[in-house]
């Protein structure tokens, strides 16, 4: 996939985000542990909760980041910008109005490597990218495309049942768009989009050879 910016206009992009919304991304690490807590303590409120949280940071993603600020060196942020404002709408119709998806932490593999990523998207990523020579504010934070990315389809991993594709499908979209930026702008630790799209992809095609149990399959 051709890039039509190179690495050092990607990486001041994040700076310019990141100066001027400071410190809104205290907020979205919150917003991330409120959305664990609920999951691991089975609050119970939790399905609506962390469909509310999703919803925000999908929301945020497409207005401010693509559209206010990626589209500025890459076009295809309105579009993309569009794409992840319909996810947010997608989660807050589904998850609180409809109150059709619902998590449930327990013993299958899909909820340990959902845990992962949910690990990964809030604590590893921002690690790895220090260590890549990613500092702040020249990095990718939680509240922006590809660590919440990670962080979202480590949730949906938890989802008790079989989710329609239009669930998953812009964060899979997303995953694999974001891989390939990753491998031409060297942006590593970006790379476990890849591995969390294929395993949430496997675990949807997986419940899709179960039972019908969410009503959003049955309508």
């Amino acid at each position: 996939m051709k890039i039509p910016f190179s690495a050092e206009q990607f990486l001041n992009v994040f700076d310019q985000y990141n100066s001027d919304v400071w410190p809104i991304q205290f907020a979205f690490y919150g917003f991330a542990i409120i959305a664990l807590f609920v999951l691991f303590v089975n609050h119970s409120r939790k399905d609506k909760t962390i469909s509310l949280l999703l919803s925000v940071f999908w929301l945020w993603m497409g207005i401010v980041y693509h559209i206010m600020y990626f589209s500025e060196i890459n076009p295809a942020a309105i579009f993309f910008g569009c794409a992840f404002i319909f996810q947010g709408l997608i989660f807050a119709y589904f998850g609180i109005l409809k109150n059709d998806l619902r998590y449930r932490r327990d013993d299958t593999t899909y909820s340990v490597m959902g845990t992962i990523f949910l690990l990964y998207g809030l604590f590893i990523y921002p690690i790895l990218s220090y260590s890549f020579g990613h500092v702040y504010p020249k990095m990718p934070t939680f509240g922006l495309p590809c660590p919440t990315t990670i962080f979202t389809l480590g949730i949906l991993l938890f989802s008790m049942d079989r989710l329609s594709w239009y669930i998953y499908f812009i964060p899979l979209l997303w995953s694999a768009i974001g891989v390939s930026a990753a491998i031409a702008l060297s942006i590593t630790e970006d790379l476990a989009l890849g591995t969390a799209g294929i395993i949430a992809l496997v675990a949807f095609v997986s419940k899709g050879r179960g039972p019908r149990q969410n009503s959003i399959n049955q309508k």
